[in-house]
């Protein structure tokens, strides 16, 4: 039975918030991250590995939280997820804040540097909110619909991607911690509004009990998940597409300056061309595209266009760069528009709807692994064997990709469409 109209109108706003500010607190930090730690470390490597640490905390922790999201529900899951994300986005902004130097027994010392570390992480442990927000979204859907549902998590990436570097940008101007100020209150009205309107969509007698402990270490759940012939083929596309997809945007910044020349200006306009495409398919185009297509077509479409943006990216050269750049990351973003909430919601139709939220957790943490793996990778082939391998090694992925979906043809029990 569909839930009132009011309740979901609430799931609806509550889930797109929720998954905003997931997006936002990386999106706002990320591009930030040199400037802010000028005064404690320069090294390339501290920087590294601060970034990563918030998709290392995720990947380990997100089991835990789906696990929990189905045995005590949504709403109070996604409320500790959001007070966790308050907690380590106020300890970042706060060590920031802090002139170190005045303060004798710390200055010098690697406090500074371990407090951001455990906000980051503290953050990325809280980072569940994601696969919790689409369990919720998955309770109210009926199945046929789940993708365009889904829809609403790229949507919020494509804004995030929009308004995360603007404001960083912008706001850093004024002041480097304003953006981190900024981020900690939008985090704050998420909480009230979960707190406030959110209701609970999983009801007690779909309740699951907690695995055993062993059963909750991120690689049990992913061998569990993986032990399913249902969905096997397609998690190994989850993980290999966002592998790809993370190695080679990594380094697009720095591809684009080493091989063109370009500044802030020409970067930033081509991450908020991702931005905007993302968000208009996601929000708008994908529920009728699935409709007339189904999730099956759409994600061999969608690596197309991957596939085709990254060749286009790869092949510029200083005089046609900007014609081919900006086309070559509107089909990116057009192709991922298109895959992620397609595989998620291949996935989730295969399932029954006691596990979702463990599932969709999977899902989460497989992203998160490759969000961990892949820039490493990609910088390492930058650094070693050429600019433009990382997009070449991308591409070689997309196509492993394409035959693990291309040989999930959807059974009966699974229509295309």
């Amino acid at each position: 039975m569909a839930p009132p109209q009011r309740s979901r109108t609430s799931t609806l706003a509550c889930a797109f918030l929720t998954l905003l500010n997931d997006r936002l607190s990386e999106s706002l930090i990320f591009p930030l991250l040199p400037f802010l730690l000028a005064g404690f470390s320069s090294d390339g490597r501290i920087l590294g590995l601060l970034a990563g640490s918030y998709a290392l905390a995720q990947f380990s922790f997100t089991p835990l939280i789906g696990a929990l999201s189905d045995h005590l529900g949504r709403r109070p899951v996604i409320a500790g997820c959001v007070g966790g994300s308050v907690l380590g986005l106020g300890l970042f902004a706060l060590t920031l804040s802090i002139d170190w130097s005045s303060i004798p027994w710390a200055a010098g010392s690697a406090l500074p540097l371990g407090l951001l570390f455990l906000g980051r992480l503290v953050d990325g442990v809280s980072g569940g909110t994601a696969a919790t927000a689409s369990a919720a979204l998955a309770d109210i859907t009926p199945p046929e619909k789940r993708a365009k549902a889904f829809g609403l998590i790229g949507v919020a990436f494509g804004l995030g991607f929009i308004l995360g570097p603007a404001m960083g940008g912008l706001l850093g101007r004024i002041n480097v911690i304003l953006p981190l100020m900024i981020a900690v209150g939008i985090a704050v009205l998420n909480l009230v509004l979960v707190l406030a309107v959110l209701p609970e969509t999983h009801p007690p007698e779909a309740r699951l009990p907690l695995p055993r402990r062993r059963d909750l270490q991120p690689f049990s759940q992913l061998a569990r998940v993986f032990s399913n012939p249902q969905v096997r083929r397609l998690c190994a596309a989850f993980f290999l597409f966002f592998l790809g997809f993370s190695g080679f945007t990594a380094v697009l910044v720095l591809y684009f300056k080493q091989a063109f020349d370009w500044g802030p200006g020409l970067a930033g306009a081509a991450f908020l061309v991702v931005g905007l495409v993302a968000t208009v398919v996601q929000g708008g185009l994908i529920g009728p595209l699935v409709k007339r297509f189904g999730e099956w077509r759409l994600s061999l479409a969608g690596l197309g266009f991957v596939i085709a943006g990254c060749l286009l990216v790869a092949l510029a050269d200083r005089g046609n760069a900007t014609t081919l750049v900006f086309n070559g990351v509107g089909l990116l973003a057009l192709g991922t528009g298109l895959v992620t909430p397609c595989l998620r919601s291949l996935v989730s139709r295969r399932l029954d709807d006691s596990g979702q939220g463990a599932a969709l957790g999977s899902l989460q943490g497989l992203q998160s692994l490759a969000g961990f793996i892949g820039p490493p990778l990609g910088g390492l082939a930058f650094e070693t064997i050429s600019w433009r391998s990382p997009l070449w090694l991308g591409i070689a992925l997309m196509l492993g990709v394409v035959a693990l979906v291309a040989g999930g043809l959807p059974n009966r029990s699974v229509k295309s469409g």
